[in-house]
């Protein structure tokens, strides 16, 4: 398997294309954004004018889309491209509904869909220190692990679909508190007169501190959310999809419930398309919180 195809060249994307070209991968890709196509192929890749074009030239098609919709044009691109052979793996976030269809839909032409998000921002994909959650049948994974061991620092296999996304809702469900909380502790500092520098450096050596306190925790006390890692409106966009998978199982949700709303208030104000650390900005102005 050494032709791998990228639908969708967004900040994952171009990421993996840009690792897998390093590993000598021949990497063709499409995406609706001429832009991005351009750029893609100053990485050394293949631009297609379509998503069929790549899937006719390829072995393994991943999926790095941002819409539902998105997901089912490019389920029929690969279906007009699909030959003996092909795989295609969807590394998204989306409602199980949505991937089944587009499941049963490649299955109609004879290729494997496989179900294999990703833990980690657009910072993991730059450095290739993704988690990568893969299900599916075992043949197509012993046949794709080595493209994923690429893209990620640890490969794990979760059985059959859809196993993938709910092991990504688990995550992501963390994720989603853990930005908030992290917010909660800085605006705390803030406003009881610390240094954010300071508080940054103490909880992040403490056991209070969190992988995404590390991560988004820095942003806070610059107060810079640009470029974003994994925007707030994304973030948004996976917890109400997390919530409803976890109605539908029957779970109880206390602390996501309490996240989401707070979320949705910081997007009203315009902080959708900064990073999900901007919930900082939005704890500090709506207590009329001022930096020294």
């Amino acid at each position: 398997m050494k032709r791998i195809g990228v639908i969708g060249l967004g900040v994952m994307g171009s990421a993996m294309s840009k690792h897998l070209l390093a590993a000598g991968y021949e990497v063709g890709g499409y995406d609706v954004v001429e832009e991005k196509r351009h750029d893609f192929t100053s990485l050394g890749g293949t631009a297609y004018e379509s998503g069929a074009a790549v899937a006719a030239n390829s072995d393994l098609v991943i999926f790095s889309l941002p819409t539902v919709s998105a997901l089912e044009a490019a389920t029929e691109d690969v279906v007009a491209g699909a030959h003996d052979g092909l795989i295609a793996a969807e590394m998204g976030v989306f409602p199980i509904d949505a991937k089944t269809r587009a499941r049963d839909r490649l299955a109609e032409v004879n290729v494997e869909l496989m179900d294999v998000p990703v833990s980690g921002t657009g910072l993991q994909a730059a450095d290739a220190t993704l988690v990568v959650m893969a299900s599916g049948t075992r043949e197509a994974f012993e046949q794709t692990k080595p493209v994923f061991d690429v893209v990620g620092r640890a490969t794990y296999y979760l059985g059959p679909f859809p196993n993938g996304s709910v092991m990504k809702f688990i995550a992501n469900l963390l994720v989603a508190v853990h930005n908030l909380s992290t917010a909660e502790a800085h605006t705390l500092g803030l406003a009881a007169g610390m240094d954010p520098a300071v508080v940054q450096q103490v909880i992040a050596d403490g056991v209070g501190s969190s992988r995404i306190f590390e991560i988004r925790g820095p942003m806070m006390v610059e107060d810079v959310y640009e470029p974003p890692s994994a925007r707030l409106n994304i973030i948004l966009k996976d917890a109400t999809i997390i919530r409803a998978f976890a109605e539908s199982v029957g779970a109880p949700t206390p602390l996501l419930d309490a996240a989401i709303p707070v979320y949705e208030s910081s997007r009203d104000i315009g902080l959708g398309d900064l990073d999900a650390a901007a919930l900082c900005r939005y704890l500090e102005q709506s207590a009329d919180i001022h930096r020294s």
